[in-house]
């Protein structure tokens, strides 16, 4: 199996910055690509960004120019570089990542827990 364990949430005035990680351990074959999303309360999750094995990345429009996800794939963590944060960022922010544990492993999605982004002054 492949846990997701997410860090460096927390609360920040809006302008402010935050550097979120996940790190996946656990029996890990291959991790292919992998994401972060986020639910507010009342909403529905969504998706913030997703970054390919080679570094190929995607975002929602409401984070492009201020978001930037990126990995490192020797220690198959993935993180994301929140600027010039807003009140309407706040939520709990989950990582992702579609991996196989084993060579004969099926692809799954697995998700972290989540950690709360605060976005307040």
């Amino acid at each position: 199996q492949v846990q997701l364990v997410e860090s460096g949430g927390g609360l920040v005035q809006p302008g402010g910055s935050l550097r979120l990680s996940c790190a996946a351990s656990g029996s890990i074959f291959s991790i292919y690509d992998m994401g972060w999303y986020r639910q507010a309360p009342g909403k529905q999750r969504e998706l913030v960004a997703t970054i390919t094995s080679d570094g190929s990345t995607n975002y929602a429009d409401s984070v492009k120019g201020r978001f930037t996800i990126s990995r490192d794939n020797a220690k198959n963590t993935v993180y994301l570089q929140m600027n010039s944060l807003k009140p309407e960022d706040t939520a709990v922010y989950y990582c992702n990542a579609d991996a196989r544990s084993g060579w004969y492993s099926p692809r799954l999605i697995h998700w972290g827990q989540g950690t709360q982004v605060t976005v307040s002054s």
